[in-house]
């Protein structure tokens, strides 16, 4: 049975530690899958220290999957008996009916594992038992972790599509409006607005590469069949298990594969550069938002006010954005540090690479729909843009007039340089300077040296491939829509539903 499509809202991707965790420690221990080798009960500290469901709960209807084909590989292998795995999967699709109707954990169950394994023996009795043969929950994590990563890259494939096309909905309004350029934060040259715009589409097409990218390295190798670290010891065909859950592959080395987290470290990369890039956004439009700029204009569906200054619209969702950025490096950096002193093999230390990367999915699936909403409402100020372009911004211009009359762009860019200096000087703009302050810094500046100045002129003469001219636009844009479709999505092997019928 597949599991349902994992959305934001869904009740498996919140943490459950502190709701619907109901007391029954007699049956917890009754089916706790470890315990024979200890004489006495475990230490409250140790178990509230241990206990990991309240994180991998989410991970339940991956974990239900791969046991369900686990049932029929153990058939396969003549473990179990055709009926045998008919039941166990007739058995856990009771448990993944339950857990979809909203069944939570309870207080003694240790893991999602532990709490399937629960349910199923109330399913199905003592034969809940023999599923665990030839498997450990070094493999089964390993699995189910990189089953929900697939899910979730899609997830977030999904939500980054929505910002492009805001983007590109933008830029196609804008049209030819003209705003300045920075460099330094100091005014540069004249550009397109809608080609300052598309400058943040493309760091996100290269973040859904990364993405896409992650979600295979994430279904590359299928560790199940790797036990708790030198394999299983029954004839299970991995082949089998690969093509039921859509891997490309298998694991060629049972120690790496339940050591491997390679895979989450791969995520956590996409995601945090993905932040990056929604940081970079969000300055953009909250420094161009603010007064002294006013080349946007915020709406009121993403602000919010001040207690006590009323006239105050502040817009908390583009910082909360730009905030994302520091949890999501560390978040990653939380996972390369754990896993950078770990031996070979599986270590519990990598219970906790579930925290670092739910928090860092859960926190990017709730940043790109507030992105987006903010950007979608905003109200761009083509006046103020226009206004904000200063015929200074046309020294490189001005010197390129020079250099097309056979002068060096080292004497030209001199000679601009000491006309820009004499306009400070006076409090003028370039093009208020009169022509014989031209003429007497350089002999080759003819009358027409004004025509140079022109903000509209400026940016048509870079119409090369990735400029800011009208051509180049208009081919940029056609690119940027032919990234959206088709959208991108994630192989998963073959994808063979079997089953032990």
């Amino acid at each position: 049975m597949t599991p349902p499509p994992v959305r934001p809202d869904d009740p498996v991707i919140g943490i459950v530690e502190d709701a619907g965790v109901r007391p029954s420690p007699a049956r917890a221990r009754a089916h706790r899958l470890w315990g024979g080798r200890f004489a006495a009960e475990s230490a409250p500290a140790l178990d509230a220290l241990n206990r990991s469901v309240g994180t991998d709960f989410r991970l339940w209807p991956h974990d239900v999957r791969a046991s369900m084909a686990w049932a029929v590989a153990l058939w396969d292998a003549g473990v179990l008996t055709l009926e045998e795995s008919q039941r166990l999967e007739m058995g856990l699709s009771s448990v993944h009916q339950q857990l979809s109707d909203g069944a939570r954990p309870e207080t003694g169950d240790e893991d999602v594992h532990t709490m399937i394994d629960r349910m199923l023996n109330a399913e199905v009795g003592d034969l809940s038992g023999r599923l665990h043969t030839g498997r450990s929950r070094n493999d089964q994590v390993a699995t189910a972790a990189r089953l929900w990563c697939a899910d979730a890259v899609t997830g977030l494939d999904s939500a980054v599509r929505a910002l492009q096309e805001t983007l590109i909905g933008h830029a196609t309004a804008l049209g030819d409006a003209l705003m300045p350029a920075y460099t330094h934060l100091q005014r540069a040259q004249p550009v397109a607005a809608a080609h300052w715009l598309l400058n943040h589409f493309w760091p996100l097409e290269r973040d859904r590469a990364r993405l896409a990218a992650a979600g295979r390295s994430a279904m590359a190798v299928l560790p199940l069949g790797s036990g708790a670290i030198a394999g299983s010891a029954y004839p299970i065909s991995r082949v089998l298990l690969k093509e039921s859950l859509g891997f490309s592959g298998v694991s060629p080395n049972s120690v790496d594969a339940v050591g491997d987290r390679d895979f989450v470290a791969e995520v956590l990369f996409a995601t945090a550069l993905l932040a990056t890039h929604l940081s970079r956004l969000a300055e953009d439009l909250i420094v161009f938002g603010s007064s002294e700029f006013g080349f946007v204009q915020f709406g009121e569906a993403f602000t919010t006010g001040s207690s006590m200054m009323p006239q105050k619209r502040n817009p908390d969702a583009l910082e909360l954005v730009r905030a994302s950025g520091g949890r999501a490096l560390g978040d990653l950096v939380a996972l390369l540090v754990t896993l950078k002193g770990l031996p070979s093999g599986y270590s519990k230390d990598m219970q906790e690479d579930k925290r670092a990367l739910f928090d860092a999915v859960d926190t990017l699936m709730l940043v790109l729909p507030a992105a987006t909403g903010a950007l979608g409402e905003l109200a761009f100020r083509r006046d103020r843009m226009q206004a904000a372009v200063g015929s200074g911004m046309m020294a490189t211009d001005v010197a390129d007039y020079l250099v097309a009359r056979g002068v060096t762009f080292r004497d030209a860019h001199r000679a601009v340089g000491t006309l820009i200096r004499a306009a400070d000087a006076q409090g003028l703009e370039l093009h208020e300077l009169p022509f014989a302050e031209f003429a007497a810094v350089h002999p080759e500046f003819g009358i027409d040296v004004f025509e140079s100045l022109s903000p509209r002129r400026s940016v048509e003469r870079r119409d090369l491939t990735g400029g800011t001219g009208p051509g180049a636009l208009q081919a940029q844009l056609e690119a940027a829509r032919a990234a959206m479709a088709p959208p991108r999505d994630t192989p998963r092997g073959n994808g063979v539903v079997i089953g032990a019928r």
